[in-house]
């Protein structure tokens, strides 16, 4: 059957980048299972000629994917317990949020967020559909509900609970497959005259800086500022600001608010952002399509390096076990051939394999014990803190080498 958008429903013709068959990016393989296949789906990315979404296909409904064993938890990166952090102090003076607001965050994950808001007296919700990361948040005393957010889940909690007068959602807008029932459940959510922001990866960033790896089953649509703002018009809700982030290798940070709530005029940095896109074509289809050509560039420098190192008789091992090195690894067929071994600061990821490249995933002590010659950072987006929390690797003259966009070796 032909795919057609998740949007607005038109039938997608163009490829971004077909980058084959991959595992699901956050199925850790257990001992046990280590002699067990593992299902793979195709990985391709394609962009709407009509509204130039981008997105993957849906494979699995969202519950097989962030399931109870799900182990990505958002606080054993210190970089974005303070990004939360700061989070917390900017909504609080620029909207006066206080205990008499109500703020409720949609995929809240173990709580890394709300917890800032807790800390100030003011009442917090969060919705988190994965329940073993649900209670770790309910474990720092964060009212959790496990559920999925559509627009079902958000006439129950508004019933409930109320309407958010700060209604948050961080990495979560292109982890939906339905993203209209999920929109709409945002423009229910929300209380008039109520502030939503929501922050995902730039999809200009992603192309620019052939950003592949963050291409994976569990992010299902890849968003432009230009296509974005569309999506929300349509399901009433007018975004009245816009902030560009450093976080996940170029993130943007959407302010929106009722079409029908006039009270916040929409800033300068809307027209700016939606004008630069368009310049730089994000609304034609030329702009996407010599992507998959720079991305086999990429994999061919990454094994160059690998197969000239390994040659040498020198060691490689990998620091992190995120989703992006998964879609890196696999795409690229690298093996314990190449990578003897990665590490990782979330101990529920300790004795787990990798999906597809079946590397075995260790406590970051590891690499002290062994002393490799290079270390593969995966999530390079957190390059700087891991190789402040791993500067000792000098001592033994350890380098560390980034993959994308294209690979670089750090002393």
């Amino acid at each position: 059957m032909e795919p057609r958008c998740r949007f607005c429903g038109e039938a997608l013709h163009t490829t971004l980048v077909d980058l084959g068959t991959s595992p699901l990016c956050e199925d850790f393989v257990r001992p046990e299972d280590f002699n067990r296949a593992e299902a793979q789906y195709p990985l391709h990315a394609r962009v709407c000629g009509s509204c130039f979404l981008v997105q993957v296909g849906d494979f699995l409904p969202a519950d097989k994917i962030f399931r109870d064993e799900y182990c990505y938890f958002s606080s054993y990166s210190t970089t974005w317990l303070a990004h939360a952090r700061r989070y917390t102090e900017q909504m609080v003076t620029r909207f006066g949020i206080g205990p008499e607001e109500f703020v409720v965050e949609v995929a809240s994950n173990d709580g890394y967020l709300l917890q800032y808001f807790l800390e100030r007296d003011i009442p917090v919700l969060g919705i988190e559909p994965a329940g073993n990361v649900a209670d770790a948040a309910r474990s720092k005393g964060i009212n959790t509900l496990s559920k999925f957010f559509g627009r079902r889940t958000a006439q129950e909690v508004a019933s409930t609970y109320g309407q958010a007068d700060l209604l948050i959602g961080n990495n979560v807008l292109a982890h939906v497959p339905d993203i209209n029932d999920f929109v709409g459940g945002l423009k229910i959510m929300l209380k008039p005259g109520g502030v939503l922001t929501m922050e995902f990866p730039h999809l200009l960033r992603l192309i620019e800086g052939r950003q592949f790896d963050t291409i994976y089953h569990e992010h299902f649509s890849y968003l432009s500022f230009y296509t974005v703002e569309r999506i929300f018009a349509h399901h009433g809700l007018t975004l009245f600001d816009v902030e560009e982030l450093p976080t996940h290798g170029g993130s943007l940070r959407i302010y929106a608010r009722h079409a029908t709530d006039d009270a916040r005029p929409v800033e300068a940095r809307v027209a700016e952002l939606r004008q630069r896109e368009i310049e730089l074509g994000v609304n034609t289809l030329p702009f996407y399509t010599a992507f998959s050509e720079a991305v086999k560039e990429t994999k061919r420098a990454l094994l160059s390096f690998l197969i000239e190192v390994k040659r040498a008789g020198k060691t490689v091992v990998g620091y992190g076990a995120p989703g992006k090195g998964n879609t890196l690894l696999n795409y690229c067929g690298i093996r314990t051939d190449f990578l003897d071994y990665t590490v990782d600061a979330n101990p529920h990821k300790h004795g787990l394999f990798l999906p597809g490249s079946r590397i075995p995933i260790y406590h970051p002590d590891r690499i002290r014990q062994t002393r490799p010659d290079f270390v593969l950072i995966l999530p390079w987006n957190l390059r700087a803190e891991i190789m402040q929390q791993m500067a000792d690797i000098r001592q033994w003259g350890g380098r560390f080498v980034v993959p994308i966009p294209m690979v670089a070796v750090y002393d």
